[in-house]
């Protein structure tokens, strides 16, 4: 395996002139990069920076801290650019992906920030070896209309679910929605809290809510939450009455003559 080189930023190339009243201010030529390879693989990639203005501009570059290994993976020549102006620069960078890496996606991003605002280049990496495609549905409550859920990836693939709901009540079927995909992607070890709208559920009930979340590679989970509705607005001034009709009951028996209770005597032979 080669060792790791880390590109010098250069490169700088001379683009049209344009007049900074029709400028739209900086961009990013790739929002995604994809790459492909087995552990120990090197890969050595690039995108460009545009610089419409009549002034210099100076980018800072990171990395997204986090637990997973992905981020150390990625080397940048420096912390900052700056790219002069009306001129492209080209920003290299290496990924060295290590022997015991484990296959899967590992996707990560290099974020340029400067001038009020930042662009992101999505990397997405995708080791070759066994893939798994896991997914549970957890966390399921209901409350004021809105049936709430997460979404977690225990796989090694980045996952695009899809969702269905289903709510089966004592007399039958109260909710019967098919799956359809949801506007999610969840890398590894992602979670997502969602929720689902259900604004008109039974006033008298009690009803099984089934969610079932399916995902390309036979990712398969369900979670049935059991709730009972009750119309507790209607319910609660009965409620209130009842201390009142015990203790009236109450008063009634006490302050009924005690003869009234006596079976009569029965007479001797």
């Amino acid at each position: 395996m080669r060792a790791a080189a880390v590109v010098v930023l250069a490169a700088l190339l001379c683009a049209p002139a344009t007049p900074a009243t029709a400028s739209t201010g900086w961009s990013v030529d790739r929002e995604y990069v994809y790459l492909e390879g087995a552990p120990g693989t090197v890969f050595e990639d690039r995108f460009s920076v545009t610089n419409p203005e009549a002034k210099p501009l100076t980018l800072r570059l990171r990395l997204p801290h986090r637990a997973r290994a992905t981020s150390p993976w990625i080397a940048l020549a420096a912390d900052t650019v700056t790219v002069p102006a009306r001129t492209r620069a080209e920003i290299p960078f290496t990924v060295t992906v290590p022997v015991d890496a484990p296959p899967g996606d590992h996707p990560v991003a290099i974020t340029a920030q400067g001038a009020g605002r930042e662009a992101p280049v999505r990397v997405s990496l995708r080791i070759s070896g066994p893939r798994l495609a896991a997914l549970t549905v957890e966390d399921v409550t209901y409350s004021d209309g809105q049936i709430r859920y997460s979404l977690v990836n225990r796989g090694n693939t980045t996952l695009v679910p899809r969702l269905s709901v289903r709510a089966d009540g004592v007399f039958g079927t109260l909710l019967d929605r098919p799956a359809r995909t949801l506007p999610v992607s969840l890398p590894p070890s992602g979670r997502v809290s969602l929720t689902e709208k259900w604004p008109d559920p039974p006033a008298l009930d009690t009803v099984d809510i089934r969610l079932g979340v399916t995902a390309a590679g036979a990712a398969h989970a369900e979670s049935v939450l059991s709730a009972t509705f009750v119309p507790w607005r209607l319910l609660s001034p009965l409620l209130l009455l009842l201390p009142a009709c015990a203790l009236w009951l109450y008063t009634r028996r006490a302050r009924t003559p005690a003869h009234h209770h006596r079976r009569p005597a029965r007479s001797g032979a």
